[in-house]
């Protein structure tokens, strides 16, 4: 299974002091050398982390295919048309979430996103939708002319957190999943079978499937069981952990995890 390594944390911590370190680009190189199959930023409106300068920075110069997450935003798109990245990836962005909060509203957004698909396509850019795992969120990308998805794995993440961690007991407990640990279970078998069919059905329609949202070392191994699963993007829970061993073995030991059999 393929890994695509999202730098945007090490954007996020040099926007933290408002300087130029650390610079993104350096852990391109880091990723290649650790045996990463792609680097992933996201492009924000309000351009929080990932400016202008890292995307054209980064596509020029790294060796790896590089994915960029964006929400349908004109001026995006027109630029990233400009500087053509192996992968756009269509998100749904709200300028007051910590991080991406579920899928693409694929009917309510249908016109714009197979506009903007187009778009992309025309200039010889592969695209993806990231969609909850839904098997009518699936047929519509198919439609709008998306050449994959990647399935929003978040619930399950939150659901495993609060199943096997202290979250519970901190200030950032989730409170829509405080529920009794067999409940909690029950859920979460759920949205692996879920994630499952979703795959499998993708897979079946001729669309490659990816996964990400909240995956960490610890909630992997269930995702990597589902073979119709290509590839993951994994961001958060990578610079975390390097903080303390150092990129490229934190990059080493995902890999790893998504190439055990």
């Amino acid at each position: 299974m393929r890994l695509g390594v999202n730098i945007d944390h090490i954007a996020t911590l040099r926007e933290a002091r408002a300087i130029n370190d650390p610079n993104p680009l350096e852990a391109v190189f880091t990723a290649k050398n650790a045996g990463a199959h792609q680097i992933t930023i996201h492009l924000r409106e309000d351009r929080r982390h990932i400016h202008d300068a890292d995307v054209r920075s980064i596509i020029t110069q790294s060796p790896l295919p590089v994915n960029v997450e964006c929400a349908l935003d004109e001026g995006i798109t027109e630029f990233l048309c400009a500087i053509k990245p192996h992968r756009i990836t269509l998100v749904p962005e709200k300028r007051q979430e910590i991080t991406t909060e579920g899928g693409l509203d694929l009917n309510t957004h249908s016109d714009t996103i197979a506009k903007t698909l187009a778009r992309y396509t025309k200039h010889d850019i592969d695209t993806a939708l990231f969609i909850d795992p839904h098997i009518d969120n699936i047929a519509l990308a198919k439609d709008l002319g998306a050449h994959c998805i990647e399935l929003h794995t978040g619930k399950y993440a939150n659901l495993h957190l609060m199943q096997t961690t202290n979250l519970p007991k901190t200030h950032h407990s989730l409170q829509e999943f405080a529920l009794p640990t067999k409940e909690l279970q029950s859920l979460l078998d759920s949205e692996l079978s879920l994630l499952a069919t979703s795959a499998k059905y993708a897979r079946d329609i001729g669309l490659e499937c990816f996964a990400g949202h909240g995956l960490n070392y610890h909630n992997l191994a269930p995702i990597i069981a589902i073979k119709d699963i290509s590839e993951l993007n994994i961001g958060h829970s990578i610079i975390a952990r390097a903080v303390f061993v150092g990129l490229e073995r934190a990059i080493s030991d995902m890999l790893k995890l998504c190439t055990s059999p």
